[in-house]
């Protein structure tokens, strides 16, 4: 499972951000399937990411992937890719980690069990349950 090596992540740039709300609402309506799709809007990407650092995985000039970072709490708000398995992911979370120094939590959807084996793998421990709106959520750190 290699990175494709015309894979680039960097800082998305701001004309981007509709087309990463648009891949963030198209990747949890497929995958999120215990959530209500229309839970799922681009208007809430776009109001988190004023307060985050939005980064983007391109291949071959397309976004293929998104990762935002609420740096203050080093807390990686979301981390979305288009195709799982390419190691998209781990290269966007590898970017975040060395934007911050490799200190970073986040919360998983607990019925998001891919999630949470990825994050297992990469050396995050869950520290904490919790619930919102209705939703159970997990607590993963890793310092």
């Amino acid at each position: 499972m290699s990175v494709d090596v015309r894979l680039v992540v960097r800082r998305a740039r701001v004309e981007e951000l509709t087309a990463c709300a648009g891949l963030y609402v198209r990747v949890l309506r497929e995958t999120f399937t215990w959530v209500e799709p229309e839970r799922h809007r681009t208007e809430d990407f776009l109001a988190a990411a004023r307060d985050e650092e939005v980064f983007v995985a391109v291949e071959n000039g397309r976004i293929v992937g998104l990762a935002a970072l609420y740096r203050p709490q080093a807390f990686l708000h979301s981390l979305y890719v288009e195709q799982r398995g390419r190691g998209i992911g781990k290269a966007l979370l590898d970017h975040v980690l060395a934007e911050t120094g490799g200190g970073l939590s986040l919360k998983c959807q607990a019925a998001n069990l891919g999630a949470q084996a990825f994050y297992d793998r990469e050396g995050f421990i869950c520290i904490e349950a919790g619930e919102d709106d209705g939703v159970k959520w997990l607590r993963y750190v890793r310092s």
